[in-house]
Formats: C-alpha cells, structure tokens, sequence
C-alpha cells in the first residue's frame, strides 16, 4: 500500500478541485468526521460503500467524507463501479457482472449525453434493481467513462 502524499494531491487537484471542508462543517463535526473515517480505515484504505455509510450517517454530504479521507492521506478502494481496478479500467473482452440490453441501452443514452456520472450510474443500478458493477460492466463495454466520483476520487 502507497500512502496518499502531496504528489498525489497535485495531481488529483489538476484534475478536480475540492475544496478541504466543502460542507464548512463546525471543528467540532470535522474532528466526529475524522473519528468515523479513521475507525472505517483499513491499512490505508476506506470501503467506498463505507464511506457513503459514514456520509449517511453524520449527516454530511459524500465529497465532505471524500475530502476527509484525502486530508487524513487515506485512498478509495471497494469502488461500487469498480473504478480502481487496474483490470477494469479497458474492456478486455470478458464480462464480470453480466448486464441485459436495457442496461446497456440506458448506459449508452447517459453515455451519449455526457451525462454518464456515478450519480447517474448508482440511480440507474437502483432504478433498475441490478448491481452497481452490472451498469459499469455495459459502460466499460460500450466505452464510457464514468466521471464526478461522488466521493471526490475523480
């Protein structure tokens, strides 16, 4: 495991710019923020379903944990879309969570909009009752990226 270090952070702010406490929460829910970050922390690492818990849960939105998790040096994993899986990031040609043609059509409208978010893929994954991974699998297919990570991350 890499720590999340100052280089990391340049970079990651050439290409989003969040701010370090978005939500202007209080010291005091900052410092309640920290304490539920850090106990959900494993080796480095905070569950991207865990983090939307932790969101859900303080009352706060998800770039706010996001923001908490860079500022602690801490990294996503458990990505609900599979976005940091190095395996995952081009279609190899193998499906791992199979998708039906309405995914598939519903992925390409948002897709050819420009509007293929993670916001937009959770709703859809909900809406149409499959998994996460089903609506990443027909965008990975079909060449899509997924962008504006709810977190932050990207």
């Amino acid at each position: 495991m890499r720590d999340f270090n100052d280089a990391d952070r340049q970079k990651k702010k050439g290409r989003i710019n969040l701010p370090e406490n978005p939500d202007n929460l209080s010291q005091e829910a900052l410092k309640n923020l920290e304490t539920a970050v850090r106990s959900a922390a494993r080796d480095g690492y905070v569950p991207c379903p865990s983090a939307w818990k932790i969101a859900a849960d303080a009352g706060v939105s998800r770039l706010a944990v996001g923001a908490m998790i860079d500022r602690l040096g801490l990294r996503i994993t458990d990505c609900q879309l599979g976005c940091f899986k190095v395996s995952k990031t081009a279609h190899a040609g193998t499906v791992k969570e199979p998708f039906t043609e309405e995914v598939a059509r519903r992925v390409a409208a948002l897709g050819e909009k420009g509007e293929f978010t993670c916001t937009a893929a959770a709703a859809l994954a909900r809406e149409l009752k499959v998994k996460p991974m089903a609506v990443a699998e027909a965008a990975n297919v079909q060449k899509y990226k997924i962008k504006q990570c709810q977190l932050g991350c990207f």
